[in-house]
């Protein structure tokens, strides 16, 4: 029942663009008048468009343009095969870029032709394990937390309008609506945004609105800046939630650890071809701005880009307050390195510390304990202690090669010390190892098949917190519409 949401406003959507677009192609005709004997053509039915953009992509028979226009450095990277041809920088497009996503349910719709802009994916996949021991035993391993499944991963519906960043003489605007649908919502969730359904009920599968939000685009500020509201990605990491932003089908630990989303104001200006400087004000780490675990949170980052756009440095303070436990309130700092070794071969290093102050010692031994909030664990403090700081450390690396534009390889190879236990509800260090392939189908369908080695090191973790390493087989289907 929770997919009526999604399903209707997007139905809703589609019948408004088809019939904009309509009207659009009537008012544009040239006002010729058709002899008398001419027989009308018929236009082809929705579902039959709709067949053939399928058709079309799957055999590479859409015709090639020229490159639009850019402002700045040429997208290091080719996308397909990789999840987008610019380095991941959070809370904006990219200024200066074009937006030149077609999408077949667009095709048939109006042949891409609005700037509005209908669009998802289908996305499921399963997972082999030598955990065995029932629901959530493959954690923290993500998003693949059960073992031996089939999974309804995320089903997503996308609305959205992109700013045109390219030109520098009009103020324009955008705004994207996503909602999801499927197991990942584990991970997503927002407290205060549907978040009943995990927190109250812990449902396998649910339904979240995972980004809602505004961007105005002012081009007489510096080289460019863009002010996004509402709810949006956590701006720092090379990963994100949705499945087509990830050069695998699994997460990193790193990633499946650290803030999810934020809702609140976040300002990027381009200062030159080379810096890009971020700041936001937010209610905190996945809260809704209306719950009473809203803590007013700063955001910081900068972008330094050189070697014509090859090598890039992402530094962010991503959450900045008091840092006194509460839900998700961790305190973030991630340093991102993008290279682009040649023309086949790029690498991503992420590292990040966090930690909370004032954290509910779990570990007993303490006279009239601290309850840890529900969602929030506490931490394994010192003997005697009821609450203590607890910090974690991580650091990730992704090589990635191409082989052509519809094939890739990934090597994922981590490291993580959740030295509290804070974070994973186990006080040790972490490793991951993981080799990934991703193949195309055109441009709307990804197979993701991987094989995944983790260790922890100080304790059993894995399988229910009974086997200290753990070996996966998996892989995705990801179906774009």
């Amino acid at each position: 029942m929770r997919k009526l949401p999604l399903l209707s406003v997007g139905i809703w959507f589609i019948f408004l663009l088809a019939t904009s677009g309509k009207a659009q192609d009537q008012s544009a005709a040239p006002s010729i008048e058709a002899p008398a004997t001419s027989t009308p053509v018929a236009k082809p039915s929705f579902f039959i468009r709709f067949a053939n953009a399928y058709q079309e992509d799957w055999n590479s028979t859409q015709p090639a343009g020229p490159d639009p226009a850019r402002r700045g450095f040429a997208a290091p990277l080719d996308s397909p095969p990789f999840p987008s041809g610019d380095y991941s920088v959070g809370g904006t497009p990219v200024i200066g870029a074009p937006d030149t996503q077609t999408y077949t349910l667009m095709q048939a719709i109006n042949q891409n032709r609005s700037r509005v802009k209908v669009y998802g994916w289908l996305n499921g996949g399963f997972d082999v394990s030598t955990s065995n021991k029932g629901d959530g035993a493959n954690s923290p391993a993500a998003y693949y937390l059960n073992p031996n499944r089939v999974i309804p991963d995320q089903e997503v519906l996308y609305i959205e309008r992109l700013p045109d960043t390219v030109q520098a003489d009009h103020i324009d605007y955008g705004f994207r609506f996503a909602q999801l649908w499927g197991q990942d919502y584990r991970y997503t969730t927002s407290k205060g945004v549907f978040s009943q359904q995990l927190l109250a009920r812990n449902r396998e599968y649910g339904y979240d609105p995972v980004m809602f939000y505004f961007d105005l685009y002012i081009p007489h500020v510096a080289k460019g800046m863009n002010i996004r509201i509402g709810r949006y990605i956590s701006l720092p990491d090379i990963e994100a939630q949705l499945a087509p932003n990830n050069y695998t089908y699994s997460h990193s630990l790193l990633y499946t650890i650290d803030p999810y989303t934020q809702t609140g104001i976040v300002a990027t200006i381009k200062l030159s071809d080379h810096w890009l400087l971020q700041g936001g004000f937010s209610g905190g780490n996945d809260v809704a701005p209306w719950t009473k675990d809203v803590k007013p949170t700063a955001t910081v980052c900068a972008d330094y880009t050189w070697h014509k756009g090859g090598d890039a440095l992402y530094t962010c303070a991503n959450s900045v307050n008091d840092g006194k436990y509460a839900y998700n309130n961790v305190q973030a700092y991630y340093e991102t390195w993008y290279h682009k070794i040649n023309a086949t071969w790029h690498t991503d290093t992420e590292t990040w510390y966090m930690y909370e102050r004032d954290v509910p010692n779990i570990a007993g031994n303490v006279a009239n304990p601290i309850t840890p909030e529900t969602g929030a664990n506490g931490a394994f403090c010192s003997y005697g202690e009821k609450t203590c700081f607890a910090p974690e450390v991580a650091v990730v690396n992704y090589l990635e090669k191409e082989f052509n534009h519809k094939s890739y390889l990934s090597i994922r190879n981590e490291f993580v010390d959740d030295i509290k236990g804070q974070r994973t509800g186990y006080a040790t260090k972490y490793s991951e190892h993981l080799i990934g392939y991703g193949r195309w189908i055109g441009s709307t369908v990804l197979f993701r098949p991987e094989i995944r080695l983790e260790h922890s090191y100080d304790l059993p973790a894995y399988d229910l917190g009974t086997k200290k390493t753990q070996f996966i087989a998996a892989g995705d289907l990801t179906y774009h519409f």
